[in-house]
């Protein structure tokens, strides 16, 4: 298996399928539409679809099925993204290396981008090809992992915790919600598009709460050890606004032991119960190491 080929693969088509949301400049409200094609569109790893498209293949299913739901995991994603930058929030002016929405669009039409992307996210899977019963579990994970129990929730414990020392389980609290609830999301919702069993759907649990979490410190680590130009974004921000995070917390070599860990569970409960286990363990060893 060339594992950067197949990933390139399943990218490729995700990006070509949301290329084709939100692109008509003859509606009368073209610039928020314009607004959104260019968050939707402006790059990224692509890694939360890839995970919905994997384990729908994975469990026998169709991919381009339920490639309507990767781009609307997507939507969901890049709405979280354009709030987190508005001044309100982070106040930052650079997102994957380009300007963000609202220094390009103002804050009204970023915040509309947002509320629309949110909402076009549902539109997408309910307006899709899968069966009802997949497109209403869809639905449902995607709504728990946006909401109070997702990254709304984990979003509002984060801004609690400023300039206050956290524990190791309050940040747990904090990044299962606000991180792993949409990488959790990705893999259940590939596998309810690809109509998986009751064993899948644990195993695909397992592995999302270890990955997502794993993900979540590497992502404290690399905003100390990595490159604004790697980042797509300027690095050190977490200590700038006083915030604990794992690696102030745990330090290099005792976050670097927890992703080891971590990502050792996500590639054992997938072993014996996929087909495509391989493309699955490798993706969650690949991130391990990423520098961005």
């Amino acid at each position: 298996m060339d594992f950067q080929k197949e990933y390139n693969q399943k990218k490729a088509m995700v990006d070509a399928a949301l290329e084709q949301y939100f692109n008509d400049p003859t509606k009368p409200y073209a610039r928020l539409t314009e607004s959104m094609h260019y968050s939707l569109t402006a790059g990224g790893k692509r890694l939360r679809p890839v995970l919905v498209l994997s384990f729908c293949e994975a469990c026998g299913g169709d991919v381009e099925a339920a490639l309507p739901v990767a781009c609307a995991l997507e939507m969901v994603h890049t709405y979280s993204l354009i709030h987190d930058d508005l001044p309100c929030m982070d106040n930052d002016d650079l997102r994957r290396g380009k300007p963000t929405n609202h220094v390009i669009y103002g804050e009204c039409t970023a915040t509309l981008a947002g509320d629309a992307l949110q909402a076009e996210a549902f539109r997408a899977i309910l307006e899709s090809k899968l069966p009802v019963a997949a497109r209403a579990e869809c639905a449902r994970l995607l709504a728990e992992a946006a909401g109070i129990d997702g990254i709304c929730g984990g979003q509002q414990l984060d801004m609690e915790g400023d300039g206050k020392q956290l524990t190791r389980n309050q940040l747990i609290e904090i990044h299962t919600r606000k991180t792993a609830a949409m990488i959790r999301a990705a893999c259940l919702m590939g596998i309810a598009c690809g109509n998986g069993s009751e064993a899948q759907i644990q195993a695909a649990e397992t592995y999302a709460q270890a990955v997502g979490l794993a993900f979540q410190i590497r992502d404290d680590m690399l905003d100390v050890i990595s490159t604004d130009a790697e980042l797509g974004k300027p690095i050190g921000s977490d200590a700038q606004e006083g915030k604990t995070t794992f690696m102030s917390l745990l330090g290099q070599a005792a976050c670097e032991q927890e992703i080891h860990d971590l990502t050792d569970q996500a590639v054992q409960a997938v072993a014996s119960e996929f087909s495509n286990a391989a493309f699955l363990q490798a993706l969650a060893r690949s991130l391990e190491t990423r520098r961005s």
